[in-house]
C-alpha cells in the first residue's frame, strides 16, 4: 500500500520552501515504512534547495537526519519490528557488492551510494525524497537503531541525536580511521553544526583538542564541550594565529566551507600528521608541496560513514552523553513552512546553535 505523506518541500532552485505530499512506495520485501518523528535540517539541505549543487530534480523533499518509528515492515525484514525507534542517515541504498560495500563502506560505494535524497532509486529511477515528511520508507539494512534515552522519541535527548546521524558520523568516521585516541593533538577548524559534535566526540575518544574558530564568541562553548584550547583565527589573529601552533597537530579536522588558508594550517600539522577536509569550499585548494614532503603530511578527504560504523557512532554517543545542540522548529499550520524557511536564513546567517531539527509531527 502505497502512502501519501505530508512534505515540505523545494518547487525550484532558490524558491522558498513549500508544504506538499510525497507518495511513498509500497513496501519492497525488506523495507520498513518509518513515521517521521523529527528531521535534522543540514547545511547541505540549504545547497541543493539553493542550487548551489545544480540538479533539476524538483520538486524535491530534502533531509538526510531522520528519526522515527517503525510503522509496517516488509515481508523478508528480520531486524526491526513495529514500534522500534530507528533512524535514517545520507544513504539509503548500495551497490551491496562492490568492495567497498563488502569492507562495510557503502558511503564509498564504486557504483555509487543512494542519497536519502536527489538520489536515483536501483530498482525503479525514481528520485528519492527526504525526511521533511511524515514518513518515509527505506531498506532495514539501511536503518540505525536509535538508543532508549531519557524522554523516549519524544523528549529533548532524542531531537538532539537526529543530527548525529549527519554531523556526528561525518566527523567520528575520520577520527576513527586516524586512530584518534588519548594522547592525539587534534585541532577543529569551525564552531558550527559539524565542529561542536567533533569538539565533544574527539575529546571522549581521549584527544587533546584544540577549536580554531574565526571570533572568540563561541569560546565558552567550545571549552564546555571538551576542547582544552580555543584559537580566534579572524580580525588581527588572521595573520598570526598560526605561528604557536606549528608541527603540532596530529589530526586536523576542517568542517567550514570558506575559503581556507591551506598553507596555514599545513604548518600547524605534526609530522605524519593529515589535514582532513570535511567541508566543501566551492574554490581549488593551492598547496604548497614543500610542505608535505618536509613532514610527509597529508590533505585527505572524508565523506560521513558505512552503516555499522554509523551505529557505532549512535552507540559512542549515547554511551557518552553527546548530542548536538539544537533548536526545534514548529511546522505546524498553514504559516509553520515559514519557520523552515526562516531556520534556513538563520542556518546561513550563522545564527543557529549549532543545529535546527524540525519537529515533524506538526506537519
Amino acid at each position: 500500500m502505497t502512502v501519501t505523506a505530508t512534505c515540505i518541500h523545494a518547487t525550484a532552485a532558490g524558491a522558498d520552501l513549500t508544504k506538499g505530499t510525497v507518495t511513498r512506495r509500497d513496501l519492497r520485501p525488506d523495507d520498513c515504512l518509518v513515521a517521521v518523528r523529527w528531521s535534522g535540517i543540514c547545511h547541505s539541505d540549504i545547497h541543493t534547495v539553493n542550487g548551489d549543487w545544480p540538479h533539476d530534480n524538483f520538486p524535491m523533499t530534502p533531509g538526510h537526519e531522520i528519526v522515527g518509528t517503525v510503522l509496517e515492515t516488509g515481508t523478508a525484514v528480520t531486524r526491526y519490528r513495529v514500534g522500534d525507534v530507528v533512524g535514517i542517515g545520507c544513504m539509503v541504498d548500495s551497490c551491496g557488492e562492490c568492495t567497498a560495500c563488502a569492507r562495510g563502506e557503502e558511503n564509498y560505494c564504486l557504483d555509487g551510494l543512494t542519497g536519502t535524497y536527489n538520489g536515483v532509486d536501483r530498482h525503479d529511477g525514481s528520485v528519492t525524497q527526504g525526511g521533511y515528511s511524515t514518513h518515509i520508507v527505506c531498506r532495514e539494512d539501511f536503518l540505525i537503531r536509535m538508543p532508549d534515552v531519557d524522554g523516549g522519541l519524544d523528549g529533548a535527548t532524542m531531537a538532539a541525536m537526529t543530527p548525529l546521524l549527519c554531523a556526528g558520523i561525518t566527523t567520528y568516521s575520520p577520527l576513527k580511521h586516524w586512530e584518534v585516541g588519548p594522547g592525539s593533538r587534534v585541532a577543529v577548524v569551525g564552531m558550527g553544526g559539524l565542529g561542536h559534535v567533533a569538539v565533544q566526540i574527539a575529546a571522549a575518544l581521549g584527544a587533546e583538542v584544540t577549536v580554531f574558530s574565526h571570533s572568540l564568541s563561541k569560546k565558552e562553548d567550545g571549552l564546555r564541550f571538551g576542547a582544552s584550547h580555543y584559537v580566534a583565527t579572524g580580525g588581527d589573529a588572521a595573520d598570526t594565529f598560526h605561528r604557536d601552533h606549528a608541527d603540532e597537530f596530529d589530526l586536523i579536522l576542517n568542517t567550514v566551507s570558506a575559503p581556507l588558508p591551506v598553507h596555514r594550517y599545513l604548518g600547524m600539522l605534526a609530522p605524519d600528521g593529515t589535514l582532513v577536509m570535511l567541508g566543501l569550499p566551492t574554490e581549488p585548494l593551492s598547496v604548497r608541496v614543500n610542505q608535505l614532503t618536509g613532514r610527509r603530511r597529508g590533505i585527505a578527504g572524508s565523506s560521513i560513514g558505512g552503516i555499522a560504523e554509523t551505529q557505532e557512532m549512535i552507540d559512542f554517543c549515547a554511551a557518552h552523553g553527546i548530542t548536538a545542540r539544537v533548536e526545534v522548529v514548529t511546522a505546524a499550520g498553514a504559516g509553520g513552512v515559514d519557520a523552515v524557511n526562516d531556520a534556513y536564513r538563520r542556518v546561513l546567517g550563522s545564527q543557529v546553535r549549532y543545529r535546527a531539527v524540525i519537529d515533524a509531527r506538526t506537519l
